[in-house]
């Protein structure tokens, strides 16, 4: 997070030199010399680089840039392990000699008092049925994420493909399972339409990867938890993008799926040929 702050920090200060840039093409900071994956102009978050100066929410945003340029300070929910290399650079955006404190992963507390009670969960119970470890796939991409129910299909068909056992939270209320697809897949995986408590999915040992929209908080956890990512960032408005290259490219904890065509444009439904491959990479087979 240290460094995904730094990346989207940095770009209000270069916008002549980026804006006329193509999607793919290549951005250096002069704030950030090492940065440890390659940027490209279509993982900037967007509203970075073309915000509406009538938008009534951006003077609200000017503001609170301003009050956190001028803080004493920042507080960031990661750990020096993977930051360090990039504090200094976040610190240099403070006026004050602010300091940039890595105080994560939070989720580390002691839950001991609640493992007893995720016991009881009916998908942790499928999980303690499957054979061997690290065979299970976790899809979940968020809360705020909504797909088509063409690319909920594109998904079912790849996971039923690929042949590993999996486990999906669905959010959709208007996606069905394909014709005949429920009766394919009963004996490998399990789809779940409810609230899932997600760390004690990741920390189950039949976990041995996360399909991911890579919202700082599942890569955290999942990086916790000791699980590879595939990551799939959703969200165009986010840091989703930056924090999978940083996942794949920067910690070698993951893999991608790929979204881009060969001039950058946002491929709006990945398909399950896609979708199998990479699961099949991901979990090995």
């Amino acid at each position: 997070m240290g460094v995904i702050m730094v990346v989207c920090k940095s770009p209000p200060l270069h916008v002549p030199s980026i804006k006329d840039l193509l999607l793919l093409d290549p951005i250096e900071f002069s704030e950030l010399t090492n940065i440890p994956f390659t940027l490209n102009k279509c993982d900037i978050p967007e509203g970075l680089l073309d915000s509406d100066p009538n938008d009534p929410t951006l003077g609200i945003l000017l503001e609170l840039g301003e009050v956190d340029v001028n803080s004493w300070g920042v507080i960031v929910n990661s750990f020096e392990e993977i930051e360090g290399d990039y504090m200094a650079a976040l610190e240099s955006f403070y006026c004050k000699e602010g300091k940039a404190y890595c105080v994560g992963p939070a989720l580390l507390y002691d839950d001991q008092v609640d493992a007893k009670d995720h016991r009881s969960y009916s998908y942790i119970k499928w999980l303690d049925n499957q054979v061997g470890l690290g065979g299970v796939i976790y899809v979940s991409f968020g809360i705020q994420t909504h797909l088509s129910n063409d690319q909920m299909d594109e998904i079912a068909f790849g996971l039923d493909r690929a042949g590993h056992p999996f486990i999906w939270a669905v959010r959709s209320s208007s996606w069905a399972p394909p014709n005949g697809w429920n009766e394919r897949v009963k004996d490998k995986g399990l789809v779940l339409y409810d609230w899932v408590e997600q760390r004690s999915i990741l920390a189950h040992p039949a976990i041995g990867g996360f399909m991911s929209h890579c919202g700082w908080n599942s890569v955290l956890e999942s990086l916790a938890m000791g699980v590879q990512l595939l990551t799939w960032p959703m969200l165009g408005i986010s840091e989703q993008a930056l924090n999978a290259k940083f996942v794949v490219m920067g910690l070698g904890a993951g893999l991608m799926v790929p979204q881009r065509g060969v001039g950058g444009e946002k491929i709006m439904t990945v398909n399950r040929g896609v979708i199998c491959e990479r699961v099949m990479e991901l979990m090995g087979g």
